[in-house]
């Protein structure tokens, strides 16, 4: 007599946020889709979970080609909206924009002063996030709820309990994901159901416990912020960016830590692409260089590969 089939997955994925630095993980899921890659959940934060939902639903329409082309519809229209660079006038912009020849220390000293100066309404007086009207032409929630879909997480932080709030495939929809990838000194929070939420990856960078029940058999990490850096940072713009590293790093080596040792992890590190960058290059939007944090996305990916 045969046995029933095991439930247990297959291969999930982990994808981290990062803001622009989420084109580092487009990269490195693209190289694995074109390699045949299919997964059974994934789960992710910011960038991370817009990237995991367009794979949900283009995996639903087309497989893991219609995955790719998904994910690279979603960064075609980030590099063709300059989506950062259509946020009002306000006294952050000439701090944000890399194009201009200031040190990063003394943009850093700037924003801090700006930051005790003025309220996030005040640097953003009409509440915009650009995210929104890319979401409501790429996003298609009917894939995400169709029987057929990949089980999809998407984590926010809710901003009066602290807490990690994970959505699932039938909740997932914009304000899900904008709430997701909402950073506190730029958008106002974003309010869900009564209650307010702040980016994800304060809490969960990315949740790890949704894709682990039940047990799978691989999980395929893929990492948008330097895990390591060299040196003790002394200037300011050096110690608030390893500071913001470390403590968005923190959730996600505290669910590693706890992660059944049957499951395989692959881990694709972001060091070699990322630690050159400062902080304020989550929010540059450039082709150029969202194009280069593309391919060391997919060299990173190739490379992890061989080890497998």
């Amino acid at each position: 007599m045969q046995k029933p089939s095991s439930p247990r997955a297959g291969t999930v994925l982990a994808l981290q946020g990062g803001g622009a630095h989420g084109a580092f993980t487009w990269g490195a899921l693209d190289l694995l889709l074109e390699a045949g890659l299919t997964f059974d959940a994934v789960t992710g934060v910011s960038s991370g979970a817009m990237i995991a939902a367009m794979a949900v639903q283009g995996m639903v329409n087309g497989g893991p080609q219609g995955a790719r082309e998904a994910v690279s519809m979603l960064w075609t229209r980030v590099m063709e909206g300059n989506l950062f660079g259509n946020i009002p006038v306000t006294p952050l912009d000439w701090m944000w924009d890399t194009t201009k020849a200031l040190s990063q220390d003394f943009a850093w000293t700037g924003l801090t002063q700006a930051l005790r100066l003025f309220d996030p309404g005040q640097l953003n007086p009409l509440g915009q996030n650009p995210l929104e009207p890319l979401l409501r032409e790429l996003l298609d929630v009917q894939a995400l709820r169709s029987p057929g879909a990949a089980r999809l997480y998407v984590g926010a932080t809710d901003v009066e309990s602290g807490e990690a709030v994970i959505f699932s495939n039938k909740q997932v929809g914009i304000a899900e994901l904008v709430a997701s990838a909402c950073i506190p000194m730029m958008f106002p929070a974003t309010k869900i159901r009564g209650r307010h939420y702040w980016d994800g990856g304060y809490s969960c960078n990315p949740p790890l416990a949704p894709v682990l029940t039940p047990r799978p058999e691989r999980l395929i990490l893929i990492r948008a912020q330097p895990r390591q850096r060299q040196g003790v940072p002394s200037s300011t713009a050096d110690i608030v960016h390893r500071l913001h590293e470390i403590a968005f790093q923190a959730p996600l080596e505290a669910e590693l830590s706890m992660m059944p040792r049957q499951v395989k992890l692959l881990d694709i590190p972001a060091d070699d692409a990322l630690a050159q960058h400062p902080l304020n290059s989550k929010l540059n939007t450039d082709r150029p260089f969202l194009e280069q944090l593309f391919a060391a996305g997919r060299k990173a990916a190739a490379t992890a590969l061989q080890k497998l």
